[in-house]
């Protein structure tokens, strides 16, 4: 399945333009499903409810509409049935605790909600048999916060609840009585394992060759040029990369009209500023239409050609390691990082882990196999690639005869 990630700065409709891709890709003869908070109802395909809920119900596998099958996130409901869920489970645990349950019609979700409901929801749609999915995210630094959150969370889970304890669920008893304290419940393991499984699906989707990121910004406010030069560095650091800059809202040049032609230069000088930034990612122009696309036939009309996604997802630069032991006794790792600034930029090695911070970004790196056995000796960043270097570890690194 090819994933398509659109995001953006606040008000440059990157809702709309996600709309447009779905219907395009609709259009093509494609199964394809739209997943958004805002879906619309002007695209000519099936709703498939609350999404975030219970995931794509009956109606997000038929993809005999001539439209996209469009999936609602719906966090409050998410949340509503996630909380419920977790109150039955831990049941006994409230009773002995005197505590009254909370009931379906006094809950409102919580800050942050939002994030956990569309992960569940792209784990619904990772397995729905889709050809496309286009998902309508959140402005940049909340959608690189996002798709960095499956990774984070699975780590979180590892170190507070390892699987390895599990297996000595015979002796909690015993050990209970030592400690003085009641050990974890079986549920509670239970519940940790179906939550990595489940994340371990959106992470996978997240990081497939076939995903990749549109960002949708309006040309000219200082913002947005900020705005996309943050989004190219935290998907640097945690992906998928962008395959397209999406320049909604274009002005045409040559107006009689001071204010349009002053605006037409602005997005202008803006565009040239982007294709030296972004290189060999393509910015796209959208025109402005005047009024935002609602209806089907105007949002077919808003992307055509490269824009709708018939584009494949451009390569992404590998994070390699580089063997020079035989020139200059180190092997470098070598991390693509457009963007970063040196005085921005933090290194931690802790035990197998490298706590990587770029900007406002941050990203705690398991070490590959080969350089576990190694101790970090320096560092330097180069046209925008952080190469690390790593001597081998005599008391570590295998004898050579």
């Amino acid at each position: 399945m090819r994933t398509v990630f659109v995001t953006g700065t606040g008000g440059a409709g990157r809702s709309t333009v996600a709309a447009a891709l779905a219907l395009a890709g609709a259009r093509r003869g494609e199964r394809v499903m739209l997943l958004s908070d805002e879906p619309s109802d002007a695209l000519g395909g099936t709703e498939s409810g609350a999404a975030g809920a219970a995931g794509p119900g009956p109606a997000g596998t038929d993809t005999r509409a001539p439209g996209p099958t469009v999936a609602r996130v719906d966090s409050g409901a998410d949340f509503r049935h996630e909380f419920l869920t977790f109150q039955e489970r831990a049941g006994a645990a409230l009773d002995l605790l005197g505590a009254a349950p909370l009931e379906d019609g006094e809950l409102t979700e919580l800050p942050g909600s939002e994030q956990f409901a569309l992960l569940r929801a792209l784990r619904h749609a990772a397995v729905s048999g889709h050809d496309l999915l286009v998902v309508d995210l959140p402005p940049v630094r909340q959608a690189v916060a996002l798709l960095a959150l499956p990774e984070q969370l699975r780590r979180y889970l590892r170190r507070l609840l390892p699987a390895e304890r599990q297996a000595a669920r015979s002796l909690r008893p015993v050990l209970a009585q030592l400690a003085g304290v009641p050990m974890p419940a079986q549920w509670l393991y239970e519940t940790a394992a179906r939550w990595d499984e489940e994340l371990a699906v959106v992470q996978a989707l997240v990081e497939s060759p076939g995903t990749s990121v549109r960002l949708v910004a309006e040309p000219g406010p200082e913002a947005a040029d900020r705005a996309l030069r943050t989004a190219r560095l935290g998907l640097a650091l945690h992906g998928p990369a962008p395959d397209m800059v999406i320049a909604n809202r274009i002005v045409p040049a040559g107006s009689g009209d001071p204010f349009l032609a002053a605006l037409s230069g602005r997005q202008q000088s803006a565009l040239k500023g982007w294709r030296e930034e972004f290189g060999a990612v393509p910015v796209r122009e959208v025109p402005h239409t005047g009024r935002d696309p609602r209806q089907p036939g105007e949002l077919a009309d808003l992307l055509d050609g490269p824009a709708a996604g018939t584009l494949d997802p451009l390569p992404g630069t590998p994070w390699t390691v580089e063997d020079r032991r035989a020139e200059d006794g180190v092997l470098v790792w070598r991390l693509p990082l457009p963007g970063a600034v040196k005085d921005r930029l933090q290194l931690v090695r802790r035990d197998d882990e490298l706590f990587l911070t770029v900007g406002p970004f941050r990203r705690v790196l398991l070490l590959p196999s080969v350089l576990r056995r190694c101790t970090v000796s320096g560092a330097a960043l180069r046209d925008g690639e952080l190469r690390i270097r790593f001597e081998p570890d005599p008391g570590l690194w295998p004898r050579s005869r």
